[in-house]
């Protein structure tokens, strides 16, 4: 009973912060979007389950890491060109990728590795990944419902393009940041670490 407390409490503070810092556009609420404001909370449990996983002990695959530390820098500057080099969402997608990469740094000094014989696995912080990671789930269900209920509206005001959002910058670069920074982390830790032959 408390571990289901426990998680139903980081699901409200999720929804909490969503709310929050995302306040709900106005709309008129009919009947659909009601159930779909009922259902939010549902779904961000559900998401915080399923992320747990990524702040439990992992084994250490370094193709993956690898994928993660060249692939997220040539996202970062597929973002970069959505934005058309507006001053205010490219710099706000250049802070977040800096605050990202700071946490990055911090979640590897956080982060326990281990070494099995042949075998890498690592932990890392039980709360830093995860914030980091609802935080930006928070902004893209925000994003949807924002559109959603825009449409539903008698005279819709359509939000920012994708790339024209600064907010939306700012947390496509804190995600991308911290994880491109972890994931080289993790490959130098490997190459600094050479398997141990398992005992005989």
């Amino acid at each position: 009973m408390s571990n289901f407390s426990h998680r139903l409490r980081y699901a409200l503070a999720a929804i909490w912060l969503t709310i929050a810092v995302f306040p709900v556009p106005n709309a008129y609420m009919e009947t659909t979007t009601l159930a779909l404001l009922f259902l939010v909370p549902l779904l961000v449990w559900r998401i915080y389950s399923r992320l747990k996983k990524l702040v439990a002990r992992q084994k250490s695959q370094l193709w993956r890491h690898w994928t993660v530390a060249a692939g997220f820098p040539v996202l970062i500057l597929f973002l970069a060109t959505t934005t058309k080099f507006d001053v205010l969402p490219l710099s706000s997608l250049g802070a977040g990728v800096l605050a990202g990469g700071w946490l990055g740094v911090l979640g590897l000094k956080l982060t326990r590795f281990e070494q099995v014989g042949k075998d890498f696995f690592f932990t890392q912080h039980r709360y830093l990944g995860l914030a980091i990671t609802m935080l930006f789930i928070a902004r893209l269900l925000y994003r949807g419902m924002e559109i959603y209920l825009n449409s539903r509206a008698d005279v819709p005001v359509p939000p920012p393009p994708f790339g024209q959002s600064a907010l939306t910058m700012a947390a496509y670069g804190l995600v991308t940041g911290y994880y491109a920074v972890y994931a080289w982390g993790l490959v130098r830790w490997r190459q600094r670490n050479k398997p141990l032959q398992a005992p005989e």
